[in-house]
C-alpha cells in the first residue's frame, strides 16, 4: 500500500539518507567563511565540542521520538502522548518550518540547477569579474528563469520522493552521498596543487583564539544546531524510518561526522584557490555564484572543474530538500491517508506557489518587505530564530521531563540489547545543557 509506513532497509541507507538531509548550502557556502573568520582552528574546536555536546544529543532525541513512534512528526507525539493531545502542536510545528525552509531554500537551489546548465555549456568561461556578478545580477532579479529553475528543482525533489522510503530516498542517497564526497575529493586535489593555496589553508584552520569573540562562539554553537537540521521534525521523519536494532548513537554519530567533513572538505576546496588568484574571500551566495566562477575562469581547466562543484552543489541542494519534502509527504500520508505520488505531486506545488514569493523578493517584490525584510529574508529569520530552535527546545522538555524515562533508555539500549554506557550522560544533556543552549540560540537571535 502507498500509505504503509516503511523504513531503511540497511544502516548505511539510513545514515547516508540523514546525512544526505543534513548537509546542503550552508556547508559549502556558510561554515567555511564562518571558520576562516572566526579563528579558524579555534573555531573548528569549538563547533566540534557543541556538535558532540549538543548536536549529536538532539540528533538522538529526534530519533528516539521518531523510531518509537514509528510515525511522522505529529503522529509521533500523538502517540507518545495520547493524553495530553496538545504535543501534537509540536509536530505542526515542524511541518510549518518545513514549509517555509523549503520554500526559500527552493529558490537558491534553483539557482544552483541554473549554474549547472551554465558550467556544462561552457557560459561562465571568459567573462569578466563585473560580467560574472552581472550575470548572477540579473539573473536573481529577473521573474521567469529563476522561478523556471526552481520548479525544475521541485519537481526533481518530488520525483525521488514519489518512489517511497526504499526506492526513492535510500537509493538515491547510496548514490548521491558517495558521488558528493567524489568529487569532494576531486575539487580538494585541484585546489591544494594551486600556488599559494597554503594561505587559504592558513586562513582555515590556523587557531586564532584572538579572533574567536563571543559571537563566534555562539555561531559554532548555532552551526551545531542548525547544520544537523534539528529542530523541524527531518530527524524524526528519518528516525521512524531506522531499523530497530540500529545503534541510534552510532547512526547519529556518523551523521554528524559527515556533515562537519563535507563542510570542512569545501573549505579545503574553496579557500586556497580563492586565495590562489588574489580574490577576497565572502561568505554566502557572492562566494559561490560570484568570486567562485571568477576563479574557474583563472585556473587551467577551469571550465570543467566549475561544472563539477556545481554539480557537487547541486547534489548537496536535492539531499536536503528530499528531506524537507519527506516531512510533509510523511505527515499527508499517514495521516490524510493520500497516496505517496498524489502527497508528492500536491506538496510540490505548494511549496512551489509559497516559493515564488521568495523567488520574486530578489526582482520583481524585493521592495515588498515586512519589518523591514524581503519575504526570503523573513521566512529565513522566522525558521532559523524561532520555528527551529523553539521546536528543538520544546522537543527537549517533551522527552526529558514529560516522556518516561524508562522508554526513552528503552530506545537508545534497543531494548537492552546494548549497554547504554552513556545513558545518563546524555539525559543529563537532554534535560538541562541541551535546553540551556537552545534558550541562549532564541534569545541571541531575539536580541540580535
Amino acid at each position: 500500500m502507498d500509505n504503509e509506513h516503511r523504513g531503511f532497509t540497511s544502516n548505511i541507507g539510513a545514515i547516508l539518507a540523514a546525512a544526505g538531509g543534513a548537509v546542503g548550502l550552508g556547508n559549502i557556502w556558510r561554515y567555511p567563511y564562518m571558520l576562516g573568520q572566526n579563528g579558524g582552528g579555534a573555531f573548528l574546536l569549538v563547533n566540534l565540542f557543541f556538535v558532540l555536546a549538543i548536536g549529536i544529543p538532539l540528533m538522538m532525541t529526534e530519533f528516539v521520538i521518531g523510531r518509537r513512534a514509528q510515525s511522522n512528526v505529529v503522529g509521533a507525539y500523538r502517540k507518545l502522548s495520547p493524553e495530553h493531545k496538545g504535543w501534537t502542536v509540536l509536530g505542526y510545528f515542524g511541518i510549518l518550518a518545513a514549509v517555509l525552509i523549503y520554500a526559500f531554500y527552493s529558490v537558491v537551489a534553483g539557482w544552483t540547477l541554473n549554474y549547472i546548465v551554465m558550467a556544462c555549456t561552457n557560459q561562465l568561461s571568459g567573462l569578466s569579474p563585473a560580467e560574472v556578478a552581472d550575470t548572477f545580477a540579473n539573473f536573481t532579479a529577473g521573474s521567469f528563469w529563476p522561478v523556471l529553475y526552481q520548479f525544475l528543482f521541485l519537481t526533481l525533489t518530488a520525483l525521488v520522493i514519489s518512489f517511497g522510503v526504499q526506492k526513492g530516498i535510500e537509493k538515491i542517497s547510496k548514490i548521491l552521498m558517495p558521488v558528493l564526497f567524489i568529487l569532494l575529493l576531486l575539487m580538494v586535489v585541484r585546489s591544494l596543487t594551486l600556488p599559494g593555496a597554503k594561505e587559504g589553508l592558513h586562513f582555515l584552520f590556523h587557531p586564532e583564539f584572538s579572533k574567536l569573540s563571543g559571537a563566534g562562539v555562539l555561531g559554532a554553537l548555532g552551526q551545531s544546531f542548525f547544520s544537523l537540521s534539528l529542530g523541524m521534525g527531518a530527524m524524526i521523519t528519518y528516525g521512524s524510518y531506522i531499523r530497530k536494532e540500529d545503534s541510534l548513537f552510532k547512526t547519529s554519530l556518523w551523521i554528524s561526522v559527515c556533515d562537519l567533513m563535507v563542510a570542512i572538505l569545501a573549505g579545503v576546496v574553496i579557500f586556497p584557490a580563492v586565495f590562489s588568484f588574489g580574490m577576497d574571500p565572502a561568505g554566502g551566495p557572492q562566494l559561490v555564484y560570484v568570486v567562485l566562477p571568477n576563479v574557474f575562469n583563472s585556473m587551467p581547466m577551469g571550465a570543467l572543474f566549475a561544472a563539477v562543484f556545481f554539480v557537487l552543489l547541486g547534489i548537496a541542494s536535492l539531499t536536503s530538500t528530499i528531506s524537507l519534502q519527506e516531512i510533509i509527504v510523511a505527515f499527508t500520508v499517514e495521516e490524510l491517508h493520500w497516496s505517496r505520488r498524489k502527497s508528492s505531486l500536491i506538496s510540490m506545488l505548494v511549496i512551489f506557489i509559497i516559493g515564488v514569493f521568495c523567488t520574486l523578493s530578489f526582482g520583481p517584490l524585493k521592495d515588498a518587505t515586512l519589518f523591514g525584510r524581503t519575504i526570503f529574508d523573513l521566512f529565513d529569520l522566522i525558521t532559523a530564530s524561532y520555528l527551529m530552535p523553539i521546536g528543538a527546545l520544546a522537543m527537549t522538555i517533551f522527552l526529558g521531563w514529560f516522556y518516561p524515562k524508562v522508554e526513552v533508555q528503552d530506545e537508545i539500549t534497543n531494548g537492552g540489547a546494548l549497554k547504554g554506557k552513556l545513558f545518563e550522560v546524555y539525559y543529563f544533556i537532554l534535560r538541562y545543557v541541551a535546553p540551556l543552549a537552545l534558550i541562549v540560540i532564541i534569545v541571541s537571535g531575539i536580541v540580535g
